[in-house]
C-alpha cells in the first residue's frame, strides 16, 4: 500500500492540515473545530517560544494520493530530558479508521524521533503548555469539547493501542451545573478562610492587566514546579512573559473579570485562578475561524457563554495549607455566578489521576467527573 508524507510548509498544505478534520468529523456532530489561528500560533516560531530551543514539524500523510492522516513530531530537550529515556512528542493526530495508516504513521513518528537520538515518544502532546491540546479522548464520545481540549473518534483508542501505545497517564475533566447550590459547610469554611486579616482576594485588575498577569506568571512558575505530589511535573512547561502577555491580550475581549481571581497573604499575590468563557461555542458557529467581522460576536460572546472552563490555578507551596484554593475556587463560582447569569457549567479540566486531593476538592464543590484524556508513549 502506497503512503506518501509531505511536510507542511505552504499555505495550501496549511489549508488541507486544517480542512481534513472537517471532512472527517462530518458525522459526529460533537466535534468541534479548534480555533484556526491559536493553533496556527503553536506553530509558528515567531509566536512560539519553544522554537527557541525545540523542534517541531507539521505532516500531511496520503494513502494513493488521498488525504489519510495529519500530525505532528516536536521534542524539546530540556523538557523531555526529564523522562528516562527522553521522549519526543506526537501531537495534532487526525486519522482515518485504517490500521494500515495508524501503523504507518507511527512507524514515520519512530524514524523521525529515531534520527534524533530518541528511543521513546509521547502523545498526544502539544508544543506549549499541557493545559490545552493534550492527550486522545477516552471516556464520553456525547459531549462536545470545551475549548482548549481534544475531542476524538472513539476509533483512535483502538488504532493507537493496537500500533503499540502504551498508556502513559490519565487525566480527567470535571464538570458543575451552575444552579447547584455550593455545599453550606464549605461556604462557611470559605467565609473563615477569607476572614483572616492577611488574607484578601480580588478580581482581575482589567485596568492593570500586565500587572495581574504577572502575578499570575509568578505563582504558577513556582506552584507548578514544586509539586508534592507526582502530578505530571516532568510536564511542567514555564510560563514566560512573553507567553502570558499573549494570552491576556487574546482573552482580554472575552474575560469575566469576576472568573479571574487572585489572593493575597499581606501583599503578596499567593494563589489564583483562571476560568474563560467556552471559546468553542464561538468556534463551531464560525467554523473555526475568526475574522475581523465576527469581532462584534466575540465582544458580545462574554455576555451570553453557557460554558466556562477552569484553565489554570495555582497557590506558592508556602501558603497551600491555608485554604486559598477553595477560597478562589468558591468565591470565583459565586461571583462569576452573579456576573454571567446565562453560564450554565463549570468545566474543570487537566486533573491528573494521581491528584486525589484535586479531585477530592472539585467534588466536594459537586462537580463530578465526566471526560478522560490519555497521554500514551512509543518504544522505538
Amino acid at each position: 500500500m502506497a503512503f506518501r508524507f509531505e511536510r507542511v510548509s505552504n499555505k495550501k498544505q496549511i489549508k488541507i492540515f486544517h480542512e481534513f478534520p472537517e471532512s472527517l468529523y462530518q458525522n459526529y456532530p460533537n466535534w468541534i473545530p479548534p480555533l484556526r489561528f491559536e493553533v496556527e500560533n503553536i506553530f509558528d516560531p515567531k509566536k512560539n517560544v519553544l522554537f527557541e530551543n525545540g523542534e517541531c514539524e507539521r505532516f500531511l500523510m496520503f494513502q494513493n494520493d488521498r488525504i489519510a492522516a495529519r500530525f505532528a513530531l516536536m521534542n524539546h530537550f530540556q523538557r523531555d530530558k526529564v523522562f528516562n529515556p527522553p521522549m519526543g512528542g506526537l501531537g495534532f493526530t487526525e486519522l482515518i479508521d485504517d490500521k494500515a495508516v495508524a501503523k504507518a504513521m507511527i512507524g514515520f513518528a519512530k524514524e523521525w524521533h529515531g534520527k534524533r537520538g530518541y528511543k521513546r515518544f509521547r502523545g498526544p502532546v502539544n508544543f506549549g503548555e499541557n493545559m490545552n491540546y493534550w492527550g486522545l479522548l477516552v471516556e464520553n464520545y456525547d459531549e462536545p469539547p470545551i475549548y482548549g481540549m481534544h475531542y476524538h473518534a472513539p476509533y483512535y483508542r483502538e488504532l493507537f493501542e493496537q500500533t503499540g501505545a502504551q498508556k502513559l497517564d490519565d487525566h480527567w475533566s470535571y464538570k458543575r451545573e451552575f444552579e447547584m447550590p455550593l455545599p453550606e459547610r464549605l461556604v462557611k469554611i470559605t467565609d473563615r478562610i477569607e476572614s483572616r486579616p492577611e488574607v484578601s482576594l480580588r478580581p482581575i485588575d482589567m485596568n492593570n492587566l500586565e500587572r495581574d498577569a504577572e502575578y499570575i506568571r509568578g505563582i504558577y512558575n513556582k506552584a507548578w514546579s514544586n509539586q508534592d505530589i507526582e502530578e505530571r511535573e516532568h510536564e511542567f512547561t514555564e510560563l514566560s512573559w512573553e507567553n502570558v502577555q499573549k494570552m491576556v491580550k487574546q482573552l482580554k475581549p472575552i474575560m469575566i473579570p469576576e472568573s479571574v481571581l487572585i489572593a493575597f497573604v499581606g501583599d503578596e499575590p499567593a494563589s489564583f485562578i483562571v476560568c474563560v468563557p467556552d471559546l468553542n461555542e464561538l468556534s463551531a458557529e464560525t467554523g473555526g475561524k475568526l475574522k475581523w467581522w465576527h469581532m462584534p460576536k466575540v465582544l458580545r460572546f462574554k455576555k451570553r457563554a453557557k460554558h466556562l472552563r477552569t484553565t489554570v490555578y495555582g497557590t506558592l507551596p508556602k501558603y497551600r495549607k491555608l485554604g486559598l484554593e477553595a477560597l478562589t475556587f468558591v468565591r470565583g463560582i459565586q461571583m462569576t455566578k452573579e456576573a454571567a447569569p446565562t453560564l450554565e457549567y463549570l468545566e474543570g479540566t487537566w486533573v491528573s489521576e494521581k491528584n486525589w486531593l484535586m479531585q477530592r476538592s472539585l467534588e466536594a464543590l459537586g462537580c463530578y467527573h465526566h471526560k478522560t484524556h490519555r497521554t500514551y508513549y512509543w518504544d522505538i
